[in-house]
């Protein structure tokens, strides 16, 4: 019969970090935040590859996930995970152009036989690549378990990220299966509709701090994907446990972004969309299967300029929540958080202007 699970699910919004007495010394607070050491290393579990650099990531969305924003992330040390509809001769291609930022990028693909064969085509043609993202709107099939445990078979030194899911006992499966990395969300992102359509989902900030003590009880790793609005949410995020975050709607809208350029009224726009949206599914697949609801959203968003400008402001944001609870590192923050529940984020008196 159904049941009711009383126990209080937080998101982004319901919490705010609590500031702590520090011990870090500066001369001034602009050198303070400057100190601060973004970047992490970790070993992954099945792969035992390792990985050095900020683990901030580009989603795996063709208006996001593109090899104009690969170079622009990897310049900063960032991460990106790219869509799965390049061809393999882009792939090849690019990577000739781009050897040294290989190692910043992960191949995209589903659980279809033709997506494991473009995938096998790219990687074998490209050893430099180390990254796998198994990516599917659902995680809890057989089907998707059995996936992974072929995929690990045939890469076993690859770094395998799969997801999504949001429950720890998912999150042990999958590590147990021979995923490294968990991706972490159902229905946060600001294009994703599943939790209107199909009354499925979770909120964030409780499936992070969950899963990622699933995932660090077997040596594994999380990545929180969605529901971040801005850099504030990235904070609670990483302080919440996870390894990586996933951004999507927070890297729209930007030159390096894919989607369509627009220009209403003088001003200019860029599609963004969710990857289970009809743009997205009339675009790839040639549209939305009869047996199934589009379960994302099509959004003009205003044009934002050079992306780095956006990473800097999110790599700042990280930089100051550190020297507020006074961790010296990213590696640190998570230690160090303590979330408050709060009613409202903000004062709202002049609207969201920046």
């Amino acid at each position: 019969m159904p049941r009711i699970d009383n126990d209080i699910k937080l998101d982004f919004k319901d919490v705010l970090v609590r500031p702590k007495r520090s011990t870090l010394k500066s001369r001034s607070e602009v050198q303070l935040v400057k100190r601060v050491n973004l970047m992490r290393s970790y070993t992954f579990r099945n792969s035992k590859q390792t990985y050095d650099g900020i683990p901030v990531m580009a989603a795996n969305m063709d208006t996001v996930g593109t090899f104009e924003m690969a170079k622009v992330l990897a310049s900063h040390g960032c991460f990106t995970t790219i869509h799965k509809h390049y061809t393999v001769e882009a792939w090849k291609e690019f990577a000739e152009n781009n050897p040294d930022i290989l190692k910043y990028l992960a191949v995209s693909a589903g659980v279809s036989e033709s997506d494991f064969i473009k995938m096998s085509a790219i990687l074998e043609g490209i050893p430099a690549i180390k990254y796998i993202c198994i990516d599917v709107a659902n995680g809890y099939s057989e089907v998707f378990v059995q996936h992974v445990k072929d995929v690990r078979a045939k890469f076993p030194t690859h770094v395998l990220v799969a997801g999504n899911v949001v429950t720890g006992e998912m999150v042990e499966e999958l590590i147990l299966a021979g995923a490294d990395i968990i991706k972490v969300g159902i229905g946060p992102g600001s294009v994703c509709t599943t939790r209107k359509k199909a009354g499925v989902g979770y909120p964030q900030l409780s499936a992070v701090i969950e899963c990622a003590d699933a995932a660090h009880g077997l040596g594994g790793h999380i990545i929180s994907d969605g529901g971040c609005t801005c850099p504030g949410d990235v904070v609670k995020a990483f302080g919440a446990g996870a390894d990586f975050v996933m951004l999507g709607g927070m890297f729209a809208g930007h030159d390096q972004s894919g989607g369509e350029t627009i220009e209403r009224n003088g001003k200019k726009l860029k599609l963004f969309y969710g990857m289970s949206s009809a743009t997205a599914m009339n675009k790839h697949v040639g549209g939305v299967a009869n047996y199934r609801a589009s379960e994302g959203k099509t959004v003009e968003v205003t044009y934002r300029g050079d992306v780095s400008d956006t990473i800097k402001d999110i790599l700042g944001g990280l930089r100051s929540a550190c020297t507020y609870v006074g961790a010296a590192k990213l590696k640190e923050l998570s230690r160090r958080t303590t979330f408050i529940r709060v009613t409202q984020q903000t004062n709202n008196i002049f609207g969201n202007t920046t």
